[in-house]
């Protein structure tokens, strides 16, 4: 498409920029770049993109979008058309969610799309709504922490919810590859930045609110207020009906149910919901749930964990939203697979329980180590840390809520990036309870050897944190580390 005619039809006027040119494709990645290719900036604090601009149209670029003045000179040089929009972060974020929607023709127009919002469980909601979907004979994919898969396609992914130029190609992809439905976690990270904008949601599921991400958002109702933009704000990009799915038991799906301009579902654990769940037996491997939405029905889930009862539950309510009877849904339901790196077992023949878990903020551990505690076990041996340059307040709660529950606690670092790992520890250890049995090793390899050389028959050892991430970022370098490979180390 022509550059000048793509930026009418996306409504847009650039505050500067020159040339013109015939757009073939969009990238963030002057590597990627091709004959054709329009070359996006993004505005970032650690690199000036703008600086690989003339390499970008050495691959072939023959336009960039770009953020001021450097940027337009640069193009210059280059010998390719610009086009410059507003240096504010949103409005720049808002230009190019707009350029990428209109060059792919609306991408999700014509597909049924699902976005899982909340603090937990974003990723299991999600999975089991894409598991069942496909039971259903639906080709569906999914896109998320554990990256993307599409019929016929998966692969990880750098961001929960990638940049609007990734997230847009992404989307066109899952239309070339005849995907009918979608399933996305979107992060308030994405919601705040405008990175899933544009997206035509034909419903959403809210899981729960609790502290994460203070870093980024600085308040409870900041955060709380970038999440509520998936139901308040993106509904008006489309002309779909939209319908929403609160969990009622969390106070603020409760209040945003209500205020909800539109359909919805409301779902509980505690019996004041239009879907409630009653878990009937819950085992390490398996739940059997009793479903009440206009008819019973009870289904047995090859999922464990009591907290797993609820994002069953989030699921059933975004299988609703999508229109969804509960009869084909309860027929859906026990297909489903565990989810990688989610309550999952690392079986050995030591009789100890070993069970890697993502839980990273105090609300999930908490409900990560009460279900453990659910099961009996002698004792819980819990390994975890927290991750560097990210909301540091949450911290000491993370030790209080691993230390009131666990017999040994053993801290450990997560994922430390530039901030000491032995410093975080400190500020870890500042919320253990000072009568409870803990110890700190940096060392994750280490920790976790500890931890299951310190497991007798009967115990569980829980190793929280970092779950299917199969790498460990410190400084600004992944290195290869998977919790699950350490803990069959130890074994062995």
């Amino acid at each position: 498409m022509n550059l000048t005619a793509l930026l009418q039809k996306a409504g847009l006027e650039p505050v500067d920029g020159f040339g013109d040119g015939d757009i073939l494709s969009i990238t963030m990645d002057s590597r990627r770049a091709t004959p054709g290719a329009l070359f996006v900036c993004m505005p970032g604090s650690n690199t000036d993109s703008q600086s690989f601009i003339a390499d970008a149209a050495s691959n072939g670029a023959v336009a960039a979008v770009v953020y001021d003045e450097n940027g337009v000179s640069a193009a210059k040089l280059a010998g390719i058309a610009s086009v410059k929009f507003a240096p504010t972060r949103l409005e720049f974020n808002e230009s190019v969610w707009r350029v990428c929607n209109e060059f792919f023709g609306h991408p999700t127009h014509n597909m049924q799309v699902i976005g899982v919002t909340g603090t937990n469980g974003k990723t299991t909601t999600a999975w089991l709504i894409r598991d069942m979907l496909v039971a259903m004979g639906i080709p569906a994919g999914y896109l998320g922490t554990l990256g993307i898969q599409l019929p016929g396609e998966e692969r990880e992914l750098s961001n929960t919810t990638p940049f609007a130029v990734e997230l847009y190609n992404l989307l066109a992809e899952a239309r070339q590859r005849k995907t009918q439905a979608l399933t996305m976690e979107v992060s308030s990270h994405a919601l705040h930045e405008r990175r899933s904008d544009g997206i035509e949601f034909d419903a959403a599921v809210f899981t729960n609110l609790t502290q994460d991400h203070l870093d980024f958002h600085g308040t409870m109702e900041a955060y709380a207020e970038a999440k509520h933009r998936l139901f308040r704000s993106l509904p008006k990009q489309t002309d779909k009906r939209f319908v929403g799915a609160f969990n009622n038991d969390d106070p603020v799906g409760a209040k945003w149910a209500i205020e909800q301009d539109g359909p919805s579902v409301t779902y509980s654990l505690l019996g004041e919901a239009d879907l409630v769940g009653t878990p009937l037996k819950v085992q390490v491997d398996h739940i059997h749930l009793r479903l009440d939405y206009r008819g019973t029905v009870d289904v047995e889930i090859p999922l464990g964990g009591s907290f797993n009862v609820s994002n069953c539950l989030s699921a059933v309510a975004g299988m609703i939203a999508l229109g969804y009877d509960l009869k084909s849904i309860a027929e859906a339901l026990p297909k489903v697979r565990p989810v990688p790196g989610r309550f999952e077992a690392v079986k050995n023949d030591r009789g100890i329980g070993i069970l890697v878990d993502y839980a990273h903020t105090p609300d999930a551990l908490e409900k990560l180590l009460d279900s453990v505690r659910e099961l009996k076990p002698n004792r819980i041996i819990s390994v975890f840390g927290c991750g560097g340059d990210r909301d540091t307040t949450k911290r000491p709660k993370m030790g209080r809520a691993a230390s009131e529950r666990s017999d040994l606690t053993v801290l450990t670092s997560d994922n430390p990036r530039t901030e000491d790992p032995a410093k975080i520890l400190e500020q870890v250890r500042a919320g253990i309870v000072p009568t409870s049995d803990s110890v700190a090793i940096i060392d994750r390899r280490e920790a976790i050897a500890y931890a299951v050389k310190a497991a007798q028959p009967g115990d569980v050892v829980v190793i929280a944190g970092k779950g299917h991430e199969n790498y460990q970022i410190i400084g600004r370098t992944k290195y290869p580390m998977d919790d699950r490979d350490l803990a069959r180390e130890a074994l062995s």
